[in-house]
């Protein structure tokens, strides 16, 4: 499954549409600027319900936003370690299991795995629109809602922390 984001909407308080590689709008991303902490919400594109809610954490020793379904935590996201190349990001979901996210992020060149195994695939590469970038997600059996969640993280942790405000 290939998702569309156009990135230029991209920040807290703005709504924006994430489709499909056919221009269906498969989840809409409510940016809530009304709230004390920097919160979207990831809604189904049709009955616009809310799928996971993404918030940013207050108390974190570095950066750190959270991913929660349905009111429970299920993931929380943050930086692993920096290198001249690379960023590395890590998602650690609530039973355990880990997911590596790496590569260029301000490029938008990025992937993310689990043990190795490749689950999505973050790139401007296969789109000529500008400020656009695609989620390819490679794996069928592999939650879309919940890595789209992952690289909307992702993306707004390194842009704070580019700007200077992400610790």
């Amino acid at each position: 499954m290939r998702l569309v984001v156009r990135e230029r909407l991209v920040a807290v308080g703005d709504d924006y549409w994430i489709e499909d590689e056919n221009g269906n709008k498969v989840y809409l991303v409510d940016g809530k600027a009304m709230r004390l902490r920097e919160t979207f919400e990831l809604k189904h594109g049709r009955t616009e319900e809310v799928l996971l809610v993404i918030r940013k954490k207050v108390v974190a020793l570095r950066a750190t936003m959270a991913i929660e379904r349905d009111g429970e935590p299920l993931a929380t996201v943050r930086r692993k370690s920096l290198s001249l190349l690379r960023n590395h990001y890590k998602v650690t979901m609530a039973d355990g299991t880990e997911l590596d996210v790496s590569g260029k992020i301000a490029d938008r060149e990025f992937a993310v795995e689990h043990r190795g195994e490749l689950l999505a695939v973050i790139s401007r590469r296969w789109l000529t629109l500008r400020d656009t970038y695609g989620i390819d997600v490679v794996r069928d059996d592999a939650d879309p809602a919940l890595l789209a969640a992952v690289t909307i993280c992702v993306i707004h942790l390194a842009e704070k922390e580019r700007a200077g405000g992400g610790e």
